[in-house]
C-alpha cells in the first residue's frame, strides 16, 4: 500500500475504442484518454483529409449543454468575444479567461436559440484535458439558479468528418441538406434515423463537420463511413493538420499564462462592442500598450525539426521556446510555433533553434503555414 500513490491511473476509453482496436490502430495516452494516434500511418491519414476525407474519434472532448434565461448575458462575462452577435444556428470560437487575461481554455460556443419561455440553449465543446477544470469554473461563475449545466462528455460520441469530400460522404447518412450550412453553422439533424447535432467546424484547416450522437449511433456511423471509404485518422494526423493551419493546441501553444493578444487571437476579442468580462482590464491594457511577446510561425531552413520545448535563439541568446513543431506533410519542410519577443516578432526575421546542443537556422513566416482552398469562411 505504501506505493499506491505511484500507480498510474487507468486511461479512459471512448465508445469507439473497440472499433479502433478492430482497425488495428496504435493507441496513446492523451488528456487522460487512450486514443488512436494512427491507423494506416500519419502521412497517409493527413493526405486523405487534405485531398479527400478522413474521420476522427474526438469523443474525448468535453461536451456541455447550457440552458436558462439570460444565458448569453452570463456567458458574456466569461469570454472576450461578443456572444450577442450570435444568431440561432451560429457558433463562436473563443476563450475562457482568468482575472490576469490568461486562457483557461479555448472553446466553441454553439448558440441554439431561445424557446417560447425565454430560455436560451447553447452547446459548449471544450478540451479533453480541461473538461473538469472548465466545468468547475463555469459552475463557479454562472448563476446556477438561472442556468442549468448538463455535462454530456461521457454520454455522447463526437466524430469529426473532415476534408473537401466531407459533404459527399456524410450526406447519404443525413436526412437534412448539409450544403447550406455555413462555416461555424450547426443544426439538430437526423443521422441513421436518429437525432444528431451537426456543426460545420473542425481542427484541420479543411471543410468538414463535427457530429455528436448517442454512443450506439456513433459506432454505427463510424462503421458506415468506413465502409463507404472514409479514412480513419488518429491524433498524429490531427496534430500535423492543425499545425499547418496554425491552430493552437491548449497546454502547448496557449495556457493560463498566455493572453489571446499574445497568442495571435486578437480577432476574437471584441472590446468595442461588449461590456465587462473577466480579464478585460488586462486585455484592454495590452491592446493599448502592446504585448511583450507574440506567438509566431517559424520555418526551419534545413531538414531538422524544431520540437516542443526547444530553445529559440537570436545572436546566440535564448529569446523564446518552441511550443509546437513538426515536419509538414503538405509543404515538405519543418514548421513550428514559438513565442518571440515583440521586437523580434517580424515576418522574415532570421533566428536559430537549438536542437541537441547545436543551433540551426530558421525564419519567421506568416501564419497559417497552409491555407486550404476548400475551407469555408464564416
Amino acid at each position: 500500500m505504501a506505493n499506491q500513490e505511484h500507480i498510474t491511473p487507468s486511461l479512459r476509453r471512448t465508445p469507439l475504442y473497440q472499433v479502433g482496436v478492430e482497425l488495428k490502430a496504435r493507441f496513446t495516452g492523451f488528456g487522460g484518454w487512450e486514443m488512436p494516434v494512427q491507423f494506416a500511418g500519419i502521412n497517409r491519414e493527413h493526405e486523405a483529409v487534405r485531398n479527400a476525407v478522413g474521420m476522427f474519434d474526438i469523443s474525448h472532448m468535453g461536451k456541455f449543454t447550457l440552458r436558462g434565461e439570460n444565458l448569453i448575458n452570463q456567458l458574456q462575462g466569461l469570454v472576450p468575444s461578443d456572444l450577442k452577435r450570435l444568431q440561432p444556428g451560429q457558433a463562436q470560437y473563443t476563450v475562457l479567461l482568468n482575472s490576469q487575461g490568461g486562457i483557461i481554455d479555448d472553446v466553441i460556443i454553439y448558440y441554439q436559440g431561445e424557446d417560447a419561455t425565454g430560455s436560451q440553449t447553447a452547446v459548449m465543446v471544450v478540451n479533453a484535458s480541461t473538461t473538469s477544470k472548465d466545468k468547475a469554473w463555469l459552475e463557479q461563475q454562472l448563476d446556477l439558479n438561472q442556468v442549468q449545466l448538463i455535462d454530456q462528455s461521457a454520454t455522447q460520441v463526437l466524430i469529426a468528418v473532415q476534408g473537401p469530400k466531407a459533404v459527399e460522404y456524410l450526406q447519404p447518412l443525413v436526412k437534412e441538406d448539409l450544403q447550406p450550412i455555413t462555416a461555424f453553422g450547426h443544426l439538430q439533424a437526423t443521422i441513421l434515423d436518429q437525432p444528431a447535432f451537426i456543426a460545420r467546424t473542425g481542427y484541420t484547416g479543411e471543410d468538414g463537420f463535427e457530429v455528436m450522437v448517442d454512443p450506439d449511433v456513433g459506432v454505427q456511423l463510424w462503421r458506415q463511413l468506413y465502409q463507404a471509404g472514409v479514412t480513419p485518422c488518429g491524433l498524429g494526423a490531427r496534430d500535423t493538420l492543425r499545425l499547418e493551419a496554425a491552430m493552437a493546441l491548449y497546454g502547448q501553444d496557449i495556457d493560463d499564462t498566455t493572453t489571446p493578444l499574445e497568442a495571435g487571437l486578437s480577432w476574437l476579442v471584441h472590446l468595442d462592442s461588449k461590456g465587462d468580462f473577466i480579464g478585460g482590464e488586462v486585455i484592454a491594457e495590452q491592446k493599448a500598450k502592446g504585448v511583450q511577446k507574440r506567438l509566431m510561425g517559424l520555418q526551419m531552413l534545413g531538414r531538422n525539426i524544431a520540437r516542443h520545448g526547444y530553445p529559440v535563439l537570436s545572436a546566440g541568446e535564448v529569446v523564446g521556446e518552441i511550443t509546437s513543431g513538426t515536419l509538414s506533410p503538405t509543404l515538405g519542410h519543418p514548421i513550428a510555433l514559438a513565442y518571440i519577443p515583440t521586437q523580434l516578432a517580424k515576418v522574415g526575421e532570421q533566428l536559430q533553434v537549438e536542437i541537441r546542443g547545436k543551433a540551426y537556422p530558421a525564419i519567421l513566416v506568416k501564419r497559417p503555414f497552409y491555407r486550404s482552398t476548400n475551407r469555408l469562411t464564416s
